[in-house]
């Protein structure tokens, strides 16, 4: 499609919404041809919900995305009905580096083109933009990187755009493993929009022997209400896991005291967290996800004690779970020093319960101990 002159092409960047696949908000190109009437929105962060297996695919990593191009005042009126700001930059393009874009972008749009295999860190929405850029402009554009202020690794950009103390943060730390705890590259942030919103700013195109800023004009179409709603501690995962722990501790103080075992809570415990372990080794081994490998929550959340729960729930324990809970203990140890040092970060919130379970394993040593040598005594 033939551009006029007084076409422009923009970076759009959307702020982040309400639930937690919008937190991080989105990205997207703008073409605005008065002349030829053309004013339309290429988004590379659609997909189809009619795809065959979809959920099944979504959880395998195997979902393929697309590019859909939309009109763009609705795609502009369903971002202010759902009160997230907006932003447009301007590229400084001469008109052959415009239609080198527009081009590169209907052809990418074709249904034989438009699918590509969704990365959250590497292939999304924001590094598309990104892509598509350096890939036209070349060796032109240079990405300079002294608006990065400090090196953080992608689970500290992630948690940026979240409170710490939320199922949706919870959740992201247990699921994704250690791969997403190295420190990210400068051009590495652009999974993020708002980092490729900061560095198109921030980036020049040499031409000509001169040197010019990527972006000429930055406009604000549409600026949010930023009030958000309160997030309430009670409901929050810090407090129902300390709830939890707490009763994890004081059941195993009754315990203690009475010289008993609550088997019901060792079954419970052992199935939680092995169903957990479970969970957390298909996304690694059995998905084509990047960031879920090496995960050290299987530390915690071991898969093993899943095949363990029918032994654990007899009231007389085999001898030999003596050693399987120490291990368990050795395990969390292990946990302790990974975190320390920092190879993985946990989520915060599995404080009370790690700790919890390391009291409920002690003791669990300690009775089982005590069970044997009075079995060996009555013989």
């Amino acid at each position: 499609m033939p551009l006029s002159e007084t076409s422009e092409i923009s970076i759009l960047t959307i702020g982040p919404g309400a639930e937690l696949y919008d937190k991080f908000g989105h990205s997207a190109f703008r073409i605005q041809d008065t002349l030829n009437e053309v004013d339309v929105v290429f988004n590379y962060g659609k997909f189809d919900f009619d795809t065959p297996n979809f959920y099944t695919k979504f959880a395998q990593g195997k979902l393929l995305y697309e590019l859909g191009v939309n009109y763009y005042q609705p795609f502009y009126n369903s971002y202010v009905a759902q009160n997230r700001w907006i932003k447009e930059q301007t590229l400084n393009l001469n008109y052959a580096e415009k239609q080198a874009v527009s081009d590169f972008l209907w052809n990418n749009a074709k249904p034989e083109n438009k699918k590509y295999k969704y990365d959250f860190f590497y292939d999304n929405c924001a590094t598309k933009i990104r892509d598509v850029v350096q890939t036209v402009l070349g060796d032109k554009l240079e990405f300079k990187e002294d608006h990065i202020k400090e090196e953080l690794s992608f689970r500290e950009l992630i948690q940026q755009n979240l409170n710490a103390n939320t199922w949706g943060s919870m959740g992201i730390d247990i699921a994704l493993g250690a791969v997403i705890d190295r420190k990210a590259k400068p051009i590495e942030y652009q999974f993020l929009p708002d980092y490729v919103y900061e560095g198109a700013a921030n980036a020049i195109i040499h031409r000509n022997g001169k040197t010019e800023n990527l972006v000429k004009e930055t406009t604000v179409l549409f600026n949010n209400d930023p009030s958000s709603p309160e997030n309430i501690f009670l409901t929050s995962p810090l407090f129902i896991l300390g709830l939890l722990g707490g009763l994890i501790v004081f059941i195993t103080y009754r315990d203690y005291k009475r010289n008993t075992r609550s088997r019901y809570l060792d079954t419970a415990i052992f199935t939680f967290t092995g169903l957990v372990g479970v969970l957390l080794l298909l996304l690694w081994f059995a998905t084509d996800h990047t960031a879920t490998a090496n995960n050290y929550n299987l530390l915690w959340a071991f898969p093993i004690s899943l095949f363990v729960v029918f032994a654990i729930s007899k009231k007389r324990v085999s001898v030999k779970l003596k050693r399987y809970v120490l291990l368990l203990i050795l395990l969390l140890v292990l946990l302790t020093i990974h975190w320390i040092t920092g190879v993985q970060v946990f989520a915060i919130a599995l404080l009370p319960l790690l700790i919890a379970l390391a009291i409920r394993y002690v003791w669990l040593m300690y009775f089982i101990a005590a069970q044997t040598s009075a079995d060996s005594e009555i013989r």
